[in-house]
């Protein structure tokens, strides 16, 4: 696989969690999932050996956006929605950096759905973290574009009506080369996605489902602790999952898959993950086994991780037509305006 940390300066001596871990008070409440992300994110950094000055943290606006204020490194709180893009910029002029994109569900899947599947299809070197704890929480609790139907909020009193996106499945959809979805308590698989992503060298989106206990607290209870609904991916293994692992994904006689009872079925007629398939289809099967509206199941884990030209590095190529910078932006210039132009004399001004 390409490494997304290529040209990244390493840090000059080894460097740990609180490293990363400013003086500033953390200002998000207490219990909330955000703050299991970010521990895992500060270690996870550390354990990189990333320089603190090479790391770079774009976020919009949200509870979630609060997060470069709470790393030791260089950040940008920007505007609502717009973090792919401005961080996209970024990715653009200063390869020796590591960019991340923080964003909530509301974020990054609603105003901010544009810029996503751009930045997504464009397979720009960007680590996208989307927290989706299905509600709107910095405004205080509306309805978000992952929000179970039903739901009653200050802006669905009467229940909401709309069906939830499903993040993972949209990514795929957009062409995505890195897809992964985590838990904020699953601490140790979050950090495993999280290095994974940041060693993509590409477009990385990492869906990690974030409890607000505020606003919508229990919202992933029915993913937590033994026999639950999650299903971890590993490449490689079969897709087995609850108590004992007694579940699999099996696939139809029509091609589609589904949970099936592995005593009943046989371990050889599980499904093995394969996250490096070139066909996107398969993840996208996948992630169909995500129950949007109960959550009694979700798959977890890297759905999707191959290789493809990086927006950034090409775009940088396209201008490093000389080693003499005149020479380079007179390319440049003659490019933007080709044969087709005229010089209007000073006269006429």
């Amino acid at each position: 696989m390409i490494d997304g940390l290529a040209g990244v300066p390493a840090a000059l001596s080894p460097l740990g969690r609180k490293d990363f871990a400013p003086n500033d008070q953390v200002r998000w409440c207490p219990g909330c999932g955000d703050h299991a992300i970010l521990t895992t994110l500060q270690g996870v950094l550390a354990d990189l050996g990333i320089r603190r000055e090479n790391v770079v943290v774009v976020s919009g606006i949200g509870c979630a956006s609060r997060l470069p204020y709470y790393l030791d490194c260089y950040g940008l709180h920007s505007i609502h929605g717009r973090a792919p893009a401005i961080a996209t910029a970024i990715a653009m002029a200063r390869p020796d950096l590591s960019v991340w994109v923080v964003a909530g569900d509301g974020d990054a899947l609603s105003i901010g759905g544009n810029h996503l599947i751009h930045a997504l299809r464009r397979n720009v070197n960007l680590n996208i973290l989307v927290f989706n704890n299905r509600i709107y929480g910095l405004t205080k609790g509306q309805a978000s574009p992952t929000s179970a139907p039903g739901a009653i909020t200050p802006s669905t009193p009467a229940g909401l009506v709309d069906a939830p996106f499903n993040p993972i499945a949209l990514a795929l959809g957009a062409g995505a080369t890195f897809v992964a979805r985590s838990l904020d308590s699953s601490r140790a698989q979050l950090a495993e996605v999280l290095t994974a992503a940041a060693r993509h060298r590409g477009a990385s989106m990492v869906e990690i489902y974030q409890n607000c206990h505020i606003f919508n607290d229990g919202a992933f209870d029915t993913l937590r602790g033994p026999g639950s609904g999650l299903i971890p991916l590993r490449d490689g293994q079969p897709i087995v999952f609850g108590e004992n692992d007694s579940l699999g994904v099996v696939r139809r006689p029509d091609g589609s898959l589904a949970v099936a009872d592995v005593a009943e079925v046989g371990l050889p007629n599980v499904v093995i993950h394969d996250a490096h398939a070139t066909d996107p289809g398969i993840a996208f099967e996948l992630a169909q086994l995500t129950d949007t509206v109960a959550l009694s199941q979700a798959p977890v884990g890297i759905f999707r991780d191959v290789d493809a030209p990086a927006y950034d590095d090409q775009a940088r190529a396209q201008v490093s037509v000389a080693d003499d910078p005149t020479e380079r932006l007179a390319a440049v210039q003659r490019d933007i305006t080709g044969t087709d132009a005229w010089t209007i004399g000073a006269e006429n001004h």
